[in-house]
């Protein structure tokens, strides 16, 4: 066969072109971009990165490609690489500080990682992940829970968040919520998206209390029970649940499995206290604080209990031995220092429950609520024109201190200036419609004062059936008020039924005066009271810084009778 020739052999690239078919010059090789060289560096070792440091040099390099210059392409894919490095470095701390008690100490770490992470949404504004990392930080002691609010709303806006995500948000948005119905739709919704999270069924049920729907709390706590059968506060909620619906046996079987899971829980000794103390088995819960005295990791508290269980079996000695080891340990405890004051008053040692809380307020001038017990203190020691200086001191800064005005108007009534008291006591109750001490203290003066204009007997009546109602018609000073109102609109049958079911009820220091009410009534007449107290007259003291300076008074004749008050309350 014929062969070609060695010119025919050549391929149509290699064979000569004519002159018309000269090779035109070739374009020059186009130069990358400046900074293409840092972003194939970052590119690789994202890949590969394991720690920190390499995130770290990530970040460097693309902000340092970014500096020099990319082309459209390169630009976008530098930002969406350093957005979601420093995302991933912003939740890697934010992690490690959210499973550690957080402290002052840590503030830098969360301002690092708060850093990183709004610095990645402002570049990708829709990262939810991101979002809900930065309200956890805010939410964190001393954050700015204005701006995780904002970063919540912007995560649940983020229309392709995963449902993890999505619930984690509603969670976290509802703890923020004070409405608690908006605060129950979060939490349904989060629970929708992940319906076996024993955390947010157990901030449902706590939700469910705070409506108090009873047993939907209890159904959340024990469907949280089930996925988590081992976490203590669940068991120790559903035992607050069963002993607000008074099934308090219910409740201590409660506690005791849970004690078969923790056996040196101090908390669960303390919560069975409290059910013992609801049934007012007062020795069965000191036993249980004993037993909790010896687990606590914070026996003051475990004392601060103790005293208030001998304080309600009236055991006032020992509750004030309680308190003198706690301020042992805490001399400026304010707490303690308060407490022991009322424990002072309880055992008539109101000059040095007064002394003690002159001490502390020259000490604490700004405490406002030491100023209301000390002021409390005066009307209690005899010196009721003393307290009403140091309440109208308080409420020269505080208006619309109810405290402040149920206690000036008090302090009014027992030295017979009935107006002044009755206008405090208008202003306080439109700030506590429901407070029953103040309903009983206005009913009365309604009812029994000497001064024809001032009286209301409809109106005191209103107001000591609500006050009846509020304390189950338990309280004895409470039922004579009613007893009083009764007599006041003339019907003195149903005023001797009231005033002897408050004789009957009655402290023993109690009754005389509660008699004295009775007879009026049998005599077919309304009570009436006017008290003068004479002003006690104090040791010279230095004045109290921030308080004002006590004024000589002149004194009246006689001293009537007080109406018997309730028990002081502990602080």
């Amino acid at each position: 066969a014929e062969q070609p020739t060695p010119e025919q052999s050549k391929s149509p690239a290699e064979k000569p072109k004519s002159s018309a078919e000269k090779p035109s010059t070739p374009a020059p090789e186009k130069k990358p971009p400046a900074g293409q060289a840092d972003l194939d560096k970052a590119t690789e070792l994202r890949f590969k990165a394991k720690k920190l440091s390499d995130l770290e040099e990530v970040i460097r390099l693309c902000r340092s490609a970014l500096e020099k210059g990319l082309d459209e392409a390169g630009t976008e894919y530098a930002k969406t690489m350093l957005a979601s490095t420093l995302i991933q470095r912003g939740v890697a701390v934010a992690k490690a500080l959210l499973e550690t008690p957080f402290t002052p100490r840590l503030e830098p770490f969360r301002k690092s990682a708060l850093n990183d992470l709004e610095t990645a949404v402002a570049i990708l504004p829709n990262q939810a992940e991101a979002l809900v990392f930065i309200a956890r930080l805010h939410l964190l002691p001393g954050g700015d829970a204005k701006r995780a609010a904002k970063a919540l709303d912007d995560a649940l806006a983020v229309p392709d968040a995963e449902a993890p995500t999505r619930a984690m948000a509603f969670q976290l948005r509802a703890s923020l919520q004070q409405d608690p119905q908006k605060q129950l739709a979060d939490l349904n919704e989060a629970l929708r998206l992940q319906p076996e999270n024993p955390e947010t069924l157990r901030e449902r049920g706590v939700a469910y209390v705070e409506l108090g729907q009873w047993d939907k709390a209890l159904a959340d706590f024990d469907a949280a029970l089930k996925l988590d059968p081992k976490h203590i506060p669940t068991y120790i909620a559903k035992a607050l649940v069963l002993s607000k619906q008074e099934k308090y046996d219910a409740a201590l079987a409660v506690l005791a499995e849970a004690r078969k899971i923790d056996p040196q829980s101090a908390e669960l000794w303390v919560q069975q206290a409290r059910v013992h103390v609801l049934q007012k088995n007062f020795p069965e819960a000191i036993k249980d604080l004993d037993e909790a005295l010896k687990e606590a990791a914070e026996p003051l508290v475990v004392r601060l209990l103790r005293a208030e269980v001998f304080q309600e079996m009236e055991q006032f000695d020992k509750a004030l031995a309680e308190i003198d080891e706690v301020l042992k340990q805490e001399p400026d405890l304010r707490l303690a220092v308060r407490y022991r004051a009322v424990l002072l008053a309880e055992l008539k040692r109101t000059e040095e429950a007064v002394e003690l809380m002159e001490d502390w307020m020259r000490r604490h001038p700004d405490d406002e609520e030491g100023q209301l017990q000390l002021a409390s203190l005066y009307l209690a020691d005899n010196r009721p024109r003393r307290a009403i200086e140091l309440f109208t001191e308080i409420l020269r800064k505080n208006p619309d201190n109810p405290a402040a005005l149920r206690g000036r108007g008090d302090a009014y009534l027992n030295i017979g200036k009935h107006a002044e008291a009755i206008a405090d006591y208008e202003r306080a109750l439109k700030l506590r419609p429901n407070d029953s001490g103040l309903l009983n203290n206005f009913a009365w003066v309604l009812a029994t004062s000497p001064v024809d204009s001032l009286r209301n007997g409809k109106r005191a009546l209103e107001m000591a059936l609500k006050a009846c109602e509020l304390t189950q018609y338990k309280e004895a000073h409470i039922l004579s008020t009613l007893g009083a109102a009764y007599a006041e609109l003339g019907d003195f049958e149903t005023a001797k039924k009231w005033s002897a079911k408050a004789i009957e009820l009655g402290r023993a220091d109690q009754k005389d005066q509660l008699r004295k009410e009775l007879e009026s009534y049998q005599q077919q007449k309304p009570f009436r009271e006017l008290i003068q107290t004479e002003e006690k007259q104090p040791k010279p003291k230095p004045k109290l810084p921030g308080l004002p300076k006590e004024q000589p008074n002149e004194q009246p004749e006689e001293k009537p009778e007080e109406k018997p008050q309730g028990k002081p309350t502990s602080p």
